[in-house]
């Protein structure tokens, strides 16, 4: 019904010595009050027995106006508590390796220190290490980690690449995951594997391919063909033009055409060569390098 009822059970002492009398606090209705509920009767237990006081055995109440609990009835036995002990379930013991009885069978005893060990990095933590080993951004690292296995992903890609960690996570977060989005897919239910997408990036780092025929060839790496990026490539014949002359006389056609964006960038408007650098980019069907088109377009245009 959406409701929280919690009685909660305290009593105190010191190690090694039995464990106290104890009190009940019924009926805590919110996890916020449990938490002063049991904090406080720790307390208030303390300060009655460093007083010489006892502490009774009884049923008490949280007040949430006054923070604090209140009696409401006495016990007069565990058999009031309705309290069984379960032969099945031993004692829980827990120690660190510095408080470790050397007297203690070790498999009966939770060893903190052995499970912190073992314990993996909250996610804070993760962030702050991709951070600091992939030098990427801290908004990246928050993507990273907020897709189940996504930063596992990137990792690996990372690990099977020479391709720089900074270059690789635009291709994780701008096109992996938004193929992912599209067709409502998990990371880990990803046609495209993270060493096919390293070998993908390991092509256009060694500039065998443009990053516009990369992006071609993870389309159809996407369509889980059983092609390598490789194959892929060499049948769709995306390799990087090797030819500058030819290259040269496509440039020199894309300008003979386009008059007026010539004009506007030898009058000192630059952002206009991006769209003949596209014009080129068509023309060699993705097949040229954008770096080097651009240089021949300026050394034809601005020099």
């Amino acid at each position: 019904e959406g409701q929280l009822r919690v009685d909660a059970n305290v009593s105190v002492h010191h190690p090694g010595e039995p464990y106290g009398v104890r009190t009940e606090v019924k009926n805590i209705n919110s996890l916020r009050f449990l938490a002063k509920a049991v904090d406080y009767e720790i307390q208030r237990q303390i300060e009655e027995l460093e007083k010489g006081g006892t502490i009774l055995n009884e049923t008490r109440a949280f007040d949430s106006k006054l923070g604090c609990t209140v009696p409401m009835r006495d016990k007069e036995g565990k058999q009031d508590y309705r309290f069984m002990p379960e032969p099945n379930l031993p004692p829980l013991i827990l120690y660190d390796a510095k408080s470790l009885p050397a007297n203690l069978n070790h498999q009966q005893v939770v060893n903190i220190d052995w499970i912190h060990e073992r314990l993996p990095d909250l996610p804070s933590v993760k962030r702050a290490k991709l951070v600091e080993q992939y030098g990427i951004l801290p908004e990246h690292s928050f993507t990273l980690l907020n897709e189940d296995g996504l930063a596992e992903f990137f990792e690996n890609v990372v690990k099977g690449t020479q391709m720089k960690p900074k270059k690789v996570i635009g291709w994780i977060l701008n096109d992996l995951l938004s193929y992912l989005k599209q067709h409502s897919l998990t990371v880990k239910e990803s046609p495209v594997s993270s060493f096919l997408l390293a070998d993908l990036l390991n092509l256009l780092e060694k500039k065998a391919i443009s990053s516009t025929a990369a992006k071609q060839v993870l389309a159809e790496l996407w369509k889980q063909e059983g092609k390598t990026p490789l194959e892929i490539v060499k049948e769709k014949k995306l390799e990087l033009m090797q030819d500058q002359k030819e290259l040269e006389q496509i440039c020199q056609a894309v300008i003979d055409g386009q008059e007026n964006e010539v004009m506007a960038i030898k009058a000192g408007n630059r952002k206009v060569l991006n769209k003949l650098i596209g014009l080129v980019q068509r023309e060699t069907q993705g097949r040229s390098s954008p770096v080097l088109v651009k240089q021949l377009l300026e050394k034809k245009l601005l020099e």
